[in-house]
């Protein structure tokens, strides 16, 4: 019996220790920023534009109209399209960055102008706002006002990294989806993208 449970055991550890080894190797083949910038013939990031492709678990850094370099993302818990605070869904649409905080519990934290005016239509035809809740979103929008609100059915969302755990969550090999509807990627991948975005740079979301 006792055999048994250490085989069980052991083939368990040797595993979970191979798909790490697994990701931590994939990771070693992931190009820095600059080298893709050489590679496609360029010194710097000019009018950078992110394209986010949530059933491919992608972000994407784009120079102009130039593709740059692809980034693992991944997203809120639910699959379906945000519609309000605590769903842990994530939006679909067009935003840009309107806040940059470098002092966050996921390392960096590339706030998103989230909601814009269709998601806040769509929040009042659907119920999810109400009249006063949207007239005070929309003068917010409108003002670009891009600080947190947590009394608001719209919950913060962005682009940032993993913090402590990034280590452990950057090497899976598979997608695990954990956010509350923002993108996440590695903590190398969030300084990478700090050091070219700005704010007023546009971000696509697409659902595919």
């Amino acid at each position: 019996m006792f055999k048994k449970i250490l085989f069980v055991s052991g083939g368990i550890i040797i595993f979970i220790s191979g798909t790490f080894l697994y990701g931590i190797t994939s990771n070693f083949r992931t190009v820095t920023l600059q080298d893709a910038l050489r590679q496609k013939g360029l010194t710097e990031v000019t009018n950078p534009q992110i394209v986010i492709i949530r059933n491919q678990y992608l972000l994407r850094l784009y120079s102009d109209s130039v593709l740059v370099k692809e980034y693992r993302a991944v997203f809120g818990t639910n699959k379906g399209v945000k519609r309000l605070s605590g769903d842990r869904g994530t939006p679909a649409g067009e935003y840009i960055i309107c806040r940059i905080d470098t002092v966050h519990q996921y390392e960096s934290f590339l706030q998103l102008n989230y909601p814009n005016m269709d998601d806040m239509v769509a929040g009042l035809r659907d119920g999810y706002l109400t009249q006063e809740e949207f007239n005070q979103m929309r003068f917010r929008y409108y003002y670009q006002d891009c600080r947190p609100d947590s009394g608001s059915r719209m919950t913060a969302i962005g682009i940032h990294g993993i913090g402590q755990l990034n280590f452990l969550f950057k090497n899976l090999p598979f997608v695990f989806n954990w956010t509350n509807g923002s993108a996440a990627v590695s903590n190398e991948s969030i300084r990478e993208l700090l050091s070219v975005v700005k704010k007023g740079t546009p971000v696509v979301i697409r659902p595919n």
